[in-house]
């Protein structure tokens, strides 16, 4: 994805990480301490929350035409279940006895406001009422959650809901959170090439008051995966080689680890630039493969030098319609250039497995941009698939204002695992927690006609969406949902796309203007005992 960065006048941010002068930018040694200091993680211990409801079945003593008791468990809270009168009953079966730790409830935002009930059973028909869920009131609209005592178990859960209006309530999701051993595999993680530029720049960020850098932040909110972009000649400041290497090393000591995402270009790579290096210029097909190749083993080499290897490398940036234009550019309308788009691929993973130290095990992933479109993906892949291009781990964007509803993408990432069982990863997404603009730059995201339905623009919509993508993916069959990255959650005000600009992403990070975490930081944890945390007197609780 385009992102539309940096200040002009900002000074090296080398020379800034390093708290030196020019002279040691040429050499840049570690991080400042901002970047390793400590932070309480606010939830530790908890591990992701994987909502259990969207692999079981669910039935309800009535439904409306159109919005059927499946509704409320397909991991989409855009649609519904709604009983045919003013009350109304579902029950979802897990299939067997699950662990819980926290229960959620979106309700439609045109519902009225209502009461309800929430039950649970190990099974032989007997119904527990849960303490905290006892005629609570819902509020249409937002993401709810209920904690449940420490221990529960359920085969079932059933949730009743009443209005008082005699209008029917409309369940969007109901979801029952618990541990899964798939999302401990998971790698999950946050693109952070943003944070030395925003550092250098005098941004200060903080996670419940207390100061340290994004890196941290993210790793105690249940990150273990860093991504970098990688340019060849940015715009100073930019995220090149070095700075890449010195945020490496950051990386590395928080005990996270590596995704690089190699661009091939001087700049912004993305499905509408694929711009070759100028230091490239003229070189034909045959010229290119081989710089591709010895580039890519010197820049995989450069990080394990260091004692920083790379884990995880896309070669290219959402290369939807190629790299290296125009030589590796594809035209789906005339179905051509998948051939030399094939050649230089093969070049830069031949380069990039050259370059890895022995032992150390590096996944290869082919990155493409549209996460909702199921048709495209499936084409892009097998194109690659049928020219012999190997790659470990399918990666993908996804973005809901721009590729489709969270259903969609579901039913892409579902077809992809069974087409092709490969790893799948959401290499990008992002979700807004305001419509307001931190900058003078416009927003990618700025009217209600861009937010999801069931996910307000709002730091709970956030969370509940970024829950939902997680929660969708470890379930993926047979357990080919590998991961998530968040896009950027760090670019807050003051560092613009380019030189002299400012950011279009501002109010889609997971820090607000001034760099506080946003409550949505928790969206790698279970976000009921998040919602908890941040108010623990309602029930259920609303994060607004």
């Amino acid at each position: 994805m385009r992102r539309l960065l940096a200040l002009a006048g900002v000074p090296l941010i080398l020379a800034l990480l390093t708290g030196a002068g020019p002279a040691a930018a040429k050499q840049p040694q570690s991080l400042p301490s901002q970047a390793l200091s400590p932070v309480a993680p606010w939830t530790a211990g908890h591990g992701l929350g994987v909502d259990w409801a969207i692999s079981g079945q669910a039935s309800a003593d009535s439904a409306q035409p159109g919005n059927p008791a499946a509704n409320a468990i397909d991991g989409d809270a855009g649609t519904d279940w709604c009983p045919s009168g003013w009350h109304g009953s579902l029950t979802v079966d897990l299939g067997q006895a699950r662990r819980l730790n926290g229960v959620g409830i979106t309700l439609d935002a045109a519902s009225p406001s209502a009461s309800a009930t929430i039950q649970l059973s190990t099974g032989g028909g007997t119904w527990t009422t849960l303490p905290a869920a006892q005629l609570i009131a819902l509020d249409p609209g937002s993401p709810m959650y209920v904690p449940v005592p420490v221990g529960s178990q359920a085969r079932s859960a059933r949730i009743t809901v009443k209005s008082g209006t005699g209008a029917p309530v409309c369940v969007g999701e109901f979801r029952l959170f618990g541990a899964a051993p798939a999302a401990v595999r998971m790698d999950l993680g946050a693109d952070l090439s943003f944070t030395p530029q925003e550092i250098a720049a005098g941004a200060t960020f903080t996670d419940r008051g207390k100061p340290a850098s994004p890196i941290t932040i993210m790793r105690d909110n249940g990150t273990n995966f860093v991504r970098m972009r990688l340019w060849m000649n940015p715009p100073p400041g930019y995220s090149n080689l070095a700075s890449d290497l010195l945020l490496a090393r950051a990386v590395s000591a928080a005990g996270m680890k590596i995704y690089l995402d190699i661009m091939y270009s001087d700049f912004w790579a993305d499905p509408q630039h694929q711009d070759i290096p100028a230091s490239w210029q003229g070189q034909d097909l045959s010229q290119l493969t081989a710089t591709v190749r010895s580039y890519t083993q010197q820049v995989i080499t450069a990080f394990a030098k260091q004692g920083t290897p790379v884990d995880l490398v896309s070669i290219g940036n959402e290369i939807r319609n190629g790299i290296l234009w125009p030589t590796g550019q594809v035209d789906w309308a005339a179905n051509t250039g998948w051939g030399n788009l094939a050649t230089l691929l093969k070049a830069g993973v031949a380069g990039a497995q050259a370059g890895n130290p022995p032992g150390h095990k590096l996944q290869i992933m082919m990155h493409f941009d549209q996460g909702g479109d199921s048709q495209r993906s499936e084409e892009f892949y097998q194109n690659l698939i049928s020219r012999g291009v190997p790659f470990d781990v399918i990666g993908l964007s996804y973005y809901p204002f721009f590729h489709g509803t969270i259903s969609q993408m579901r039913t892409n990432v579902d077809a992809l695992a069974g087409q092709f069982h490969k790893p799948i990863i959401i290499a990008e997404t992002q979700y807004a927690w305001t419509l307001a603009n931190g900058d003078s730059t416009g927003n990618f995201v700025w009217q209600t006609s861009q937010v999801s339905a069931g996910y307000p623009a709002s730091p709970g919509g956030q969370l509940s969406f970024v829950s939902d993508e997680l929660s969708i993916l470890a379930q993926v069959p047979d357990g080919l949902g590998a991961g998530l990255f968040y896009w950027s959650p760090e670019w807050i005000p003051g560092v613009g796309w380019e030189p002299g600009a400012g950011t279009p992403n501002d109010n889609l990070t997971l820090f607000n203007f001034q760099g506080m975490a946003l409550p949505s930081i928790g969206s790698f944890g279970n976000p009921a005992a998040v919602c908890a945390s941040y108010d623990p007197y309602d029930m259920p609780c609303v994060i607004r």
